[in-house]
């Protein structure tokens, strides 16, 4: 065999064995995603929702919702649902809504028969009672919910070897002072970053901003090439941090038929305004905007007529 063609054979050799590696590494990603959504999947103990006529079908592309819940959850204590964020996912008009609800938002909460903040259902009832009560706010149904435990920002952040954000003021808090402008975080900063709204002019609005922030310079790092071999690690802290009652194959049957409705997203913030009833600070919604918003949603789930009225 000529020098030429053994050099051929062995570059041939080292391009098939990097390419069974490849393989074998998406092999390993694919089992090790598997199993932490399996880890993540808690299915919830509630009937069909009465807002929604039909069971949903991936494959027609019916629209769906999805209520996503930042849960404050430390050691012997349920927590409340710091973040609460509704997203509606239509791939027929190529678009998802993403609306976010104040965490002092005044509402009843379904189950206990009275009015209180909406982040208390969690506390009181868990995912359960937080997505009837988001239903009956909105008067739209909840098919799907993702729960993250605030907590582990800082040891995702920490895998991806921190994230890089803009910071519109300077502030301090949780012994961490935030300068104004482009910044660098690690885990614990960013956690703390994410938890600040007293000091914000904007309050709950602010923080939430500051956590969207954080979590999309997650998956900007965590997709990035440099964090394939932490894969594994991302994936365990997911495993132990995050609840659904999505199944491996729902998510999949997602990713294959709702990626059109990444294409356009919008942004919904709820007017209001703050008062203390009996000296407990809450966010009042009128009537009028909690109807159009309700309808606005309605029309992208494309479910049901507008309401004029609770």
């Amino acid at each position: 065999m000529s020098k030429t063609k053994k050099w051929l054979v062995s570059l041939l050799s080292i391009v098939g064995i990097f390419i069974l590696g490849i393989g074998g590494y998406a092999f390993y990603l694919y089992n090790s995603v598997e199993n932490a959504v399996t880890s993540m999947h808690k299915p919830i103990d509630r009937p069909k929702s009465e807002k929604r006529a039909e069971d949903v079908v991936f494959k027609e592309q019916d629209p769906i919702s999805i209520l996503l819940m930042g849960v404050d959850q430390r050691n012997g204590d349920r927590g409340r649902s710091d973040s609460l964020i509704v997203l509606t996912v239509n791939p027929n008009e190529k678009s998802t809504q993403m609306v976010s609800i104040p965490r002092d938002t005044r509402t009843e909460i379904i189950g206990r028969g009275f009015d209180d903040k909406i982040n208390h259902a969690y506390a009181f009832g868990g995912p359960e009672m937080t997505i009837n009560t988001v239903e009956n706010f909105l008067d739209i149904p909840i098919d799907y919910y993702v729960q993250v435990n605030m907590e582990s920002f800082k040891d995702i952040v920490d895998t991806v070897g921190g994230v890089n954000v803009s910071n519109s003021f300077n502030f301090t808090y949780g012994g961490h002072t935030f300068k104004e402008g482009s910044i660098s975080l690690n885990g614990e900063q960013a956690l703390a970053f994410s938890r600040m709204r007293y000091e914000d002019p904007r309050g709950d609005f602010g923080r939430q901003e500051r956590q969207r922030q954080i979590i999309q310079a997650v998956i900007q790092k965590g997709a990035s090439l440099s964090s394939i071999p932490k894969a594994g690690d991302i994936l365990d802290i997911f495993g132990e941090n995050i609840q659904t009652n999505l199944t491996f194959d729902e998510m999949l049957d997602i990713q294959k038929n709702y990626k059109a409705a990444t294409t356009k997203l919008e942004q919904s913030q709820i007017s209001g305004s703050g008062t203390r009833i009996d000296g407990i600070y809450y966010f009042i919604v009128p009537e009028e905007e909690r109807i159009a918003l309700s309808n606005k949603l309605k029309q992208h789930l494309q479910t049901t007529e507008s309401i004029t009225k609770k």
